[in-house]
């Protein structure tokens, strides 16, 4: 009997070690610095926006949130590193919507984009705007819709790398609207804007995170924008749809993911204070004059989003035939 109760003694021990462990575990993270890999470069609309969370969640986490840029191969090779970081917490990857896309577009990854990752929450959706260089003469998406027409093959555009956001709403775009054009990628954003402006490239479905200063000095014109509605920092441009074009909107994400086996008690703490963070007043401000707006879920209703977005972009890249670069 004294055996009896000594066993049922240590499994009473076990059981309220097992419920506290996760609460404990959780509050003992972050312990040390935590990196957030961004897979794109300085200055493009995945960056800019993680920045903004880092610097406002570091205060939070009370530990230094350092913002490290690894890009490369579509977002492939930052979400690679991600994938094969230590699942504690103290790696994390800011990825845009191209995360979905590059699946069905490269034939090894090195990560399996739905078993490798623990979505934490969507960050942010924003308007990408086609934006053209004033030398090419286009007052309007009709014009350069009939211009494409007219020259088959013969227009190209930008994008910030094959597979990627930028390339999406493109292809979407031009498949819509039934035209040929020659897809030229970019490193990065700032690359793909710069080459539009120099009207090396005929155009390019930028951010407006990032395009939006130049469309604002007047050195980039904006036709549309790729969203279902009208951006707010830009009230008389159309949608593409409006413009003409049904069925070209695209949907530009940026969301937070962990590597998968990162314990559910750390992911549920750090979604719980980015969606703090991005519902504060400071960071919608914020937001708001960078044409963002904050979108934040639960991991389970993001894991879900992803699960969706992969089927969905599978259609799109299968019609227009997309190769890695």
């Amino acid at each position: 009997m004294k055996l009896v109760r000594l066993f049922a003694a240590l499994a009473a021990v076990t059981l309220a070690l097992g419920a506290f462990a996760p609460e404990a575990l959780a509050q003992g993270w972050p312990s040390k610095p935590v990196r957030i890999i961004v897979p794109f470069t300085p200055g493009s609309a995945t960056d800019i926006i993680a920045r903004a969370l880092a610097e406002r969640l570091q205060p939070v986490l009370v530990q230094p949130l350092i913002v490290e840029n690894r890009p490369g191969a579509g977002g492939t090779i930052g979400a690679a590193v991600v994938a094969q970081a230590p699942p504690d917490g103290h790696t994390l990857l800011v990825q845009s919507s191209g995360h979905t896309v590059n699946p069905h577009i490269y034939a090894s990854l090195g990560y399996d984009t739905l078993r490798d990752f623990a979505g934490v929450t969507p960050l942010v959706t924003l308007p990408n705007v086609l934006i053209v260089a004033p030398s090419k003469g286009y007052k309007s998406l009709g014009e350069l819709v009939a211009a494409a027409k007219a020259q088959p093959g013969a227009l190209n555009y930008a994008s910030a790398g094959t597979g990627s956001a930028t390339h999406m709403n493109s292809e979407k775009f031009r498949a819509a609207a039934g035209i040929s054009a020659v897809h030229v990628p970019m490193k990065g954003t700032p690359e793909a804007i710069t080459e539009t402006i120099a009207g090396r490239v005929d155009w390019f479905f930028a951010p407006l995170i990032s395009a939006g200063p130049m469309i604002k000095d007047g050195k980039a014109i904006a036709l549309a924008v790729g969203t279902s509605r009208r951006a707010a920092l830009l009230p008389d441009v159309p949608t593409t749809v409006e413009a003409g074009v049904a069925n070209s909107d695209y949907t530009f994400w940026i969301g937070l993911f962990a590597p998968a086996k990162t314990p559910r008690e750390i992911v549920d703490k750090l979604q719980q204070e980015v969606v703090r963070v991005m519902a504060s007043t400071e960071m919608k401000v914020r937001l708001a004059s960078l044409g963002a707006e904050a979108w934040t879920t639960t991991p389970a209703q993001f894991d879900d989003y992803v699960r969706a977005e992969l089927a969905a972009n599978a259609s799109i890249v299968g019609a227009a035939g997309i190769k890695p670069n």
